[in-house]
């Protein structure tokens, strides 16, 4: 009896292999697609700027650029163009962010009330409504507009990471977390080369419309194709008797889902131990701090190699291939082959190593250091998030992880709405030198909070 049992445990072990390397794979290509559309824009979007600041007839880009104005004048910044563009990035980076903040603890409860695959398919039917919104944005009310709608439905990466909570065991979520990084890589890989190719002419465009058609068009074609993947290859991976019975109980007032204190102290997860909830808001606040900073710089580097280098769209889509790349590589063999519960001391590694990245760049004036630093980078973007998410996954019951994820990604998105507004002004009245020294010092505070901060590394059996 007992022997039949042992041989029964080996069979249900082998089908659940078997489920996890398919849902390996349909996790990684639902991402892939969506990145490849979602990334395309990274280069185009000092040049999407220029072209809705030559028409100069909108009524919303005249009232942001008198925000603007008034901004260079409290902080007394010159008068300039180029530097004018990078706060102004700033501001339509921060939108999208915030919106998704607002969006991702509600696509995330609800995903715990109904499933992962419903809510899979609609959040990619909004990112396919924003790229039709955006074919046709001739003037900048349209292009907002079109950011507005996908930012409320970028909810698909807190998905996948719900999802890996539901089908990995504790030892081999972090693996789960990487492959959702190496799919994040891949569209950093190949979607901005992709867009910088339209913007220069290597990709043909559409007739005699306006440039940005083409990559518009790309994107919605990948997320109706994404759309079509989804519906046939993803499985629900969690069960009714899972499930929490309504959103009332998924978050207990949808006022907390938005209020940025409630989302710190996870609010809207009910049922842990005081102990638990404490880990939980270190975790969230490192997690938030580090991303501030980070956000914010990353979003600057478009703008620094437009003003410093004068790089075309071209070099700027080779300079995310090259970040890509060693994402991938890190991502595929370093992060992959941790062990277990090493997930905080390979996060420390990562936030170490952006301190002389932000200064390495910062201070580059040519190719090779800049590219040192962007080396570095690329490590810590390839080791951080990928490990925080592994260690807060630890934490809630199985029929809170959407919840629990779907609040830290918030905590992620209003870090990124805040980060490169913050950072473009840094840069605009201080240079950037010294917006690229002060976020290196900064990121002082996430590594120390981190580094004396307990974590959840006790392997819980499914």
């Amino acid at each position: 009896m007992a022997e039949y049992q042992r041989n029964n445990e080996k069979i249900i072990e082998e089908k659940n292999k078997i489920s996890t390397a398919k849902m390996n794979v349909v996790i990684f290509m639902t991402l892939l697609i969506d990145l490849l559309g979602f990334t395309v824009i990274l280069p185009l979007m000092p040049k999407l700027l220029e072209f809705y600041g030559k028409e100069g007839s909108d009524d919303l880009y005249s009232t942001m650029k008198s925000s603007v104005s008034s901004f260079r004048i409290l902080v007394g910044a010159p008068d300039t163009p180029k530097w004018n563009s990078v706060l102004f990035g700033g501001v339509i980076g921060s939108l999208f962010s915030l919106l998704q903040f607002l969006a991702s603890p509600f696509i995330g409860a609800a995903s715990d009330v109904y499933g992962r695959r419903p809510m899979m398919l609609l959040t990619m039917v909004g990112v396919a409504l924003s790229y039709v919104i955006w074919v046709f944005a001739g003037n900048f009310s349209l292009f907002v507009l079109s950011r507005v709608v996908g930012g409320l439905a970028k909810g698909n990466v807190s998905l996948s990471t719900a999802v890996v909570a539901d089908v990995y065991n504790t030892k081999q979520r972090g693996q789960g977390m990487a492959m959702i990084g190496i799919s994040f890589s891949m569209g950093f890989l190949l979607g901005p080369i992709i867009g910088a190719g339209f913007a220069g002419g290597v990709v043909p465009g559409i007739g005699s419309g306006e440039f940005f058609v083409g990559p518009a068009l790309f994107a919605l074609s990948m997320a109706l194709l994404d759309i079509v993947y989804i519906f046939c290859a993803f499985q629900e991976t969690l069960p009714e008797n899972k499930r929490l019975d309504s959103m009332f109980a998924a978050g207990s007032r949808m006022f907390d889902l938005i209020n940025p204190l409630a989302l710190f102290s996870f609010k809207n997860v009910s049922g842990v131990k005081v102990e638990e909830r404490r880990s939980m808001r270190k975790i969230g606040l490192i997690y938030f701090i580090y991303l501030f900073l980070y956000s914010g710089i990353e979003f600057t580097l478009t703008f620094l190699t437009y003003l410093r280098f004068n790089y075309s769209s071209m070099q700027q889509g080779k300079m995310f291939f090259t970040l890509g790349l060693v994402m991938i590589f890190i991502q595929g063999g370093y992060t992959r082959r941790k062990a277990s519960g090493t997930e905080k001391k390979t996060a420390l590694s990562g936030i170490l190593v952006l301190m002389p990245a932000f200064l390495c760049i910062g201070y580059a004036k040519s190719a090779v250091l800049f590219y040192l630093g962007l080396l570095l980078f690329g490590f810590a973007s390839a080791t951080v998030v990928p490990c925080m998410t592994t260690i807060i996954s630890e934490y809630g019951a199985d029929s809170q992880k959407g919840s629990v994820l779907g609040v830290f990604r918030a905590l992620g998105a209003l870090a990124r709405a805040m980060g490169p507004l913050s950072a473009s002004a840094a840069y605009w009245s201080l240079g950037a030198e010294t917006c690229y020294v002060l976020g290196a010092v900064l990121m002082l505070v996430p590594f120390t909070m981190l580094m004396f901060t307990r974590v959840r590394a006790v392997d819980r059996k499914e």
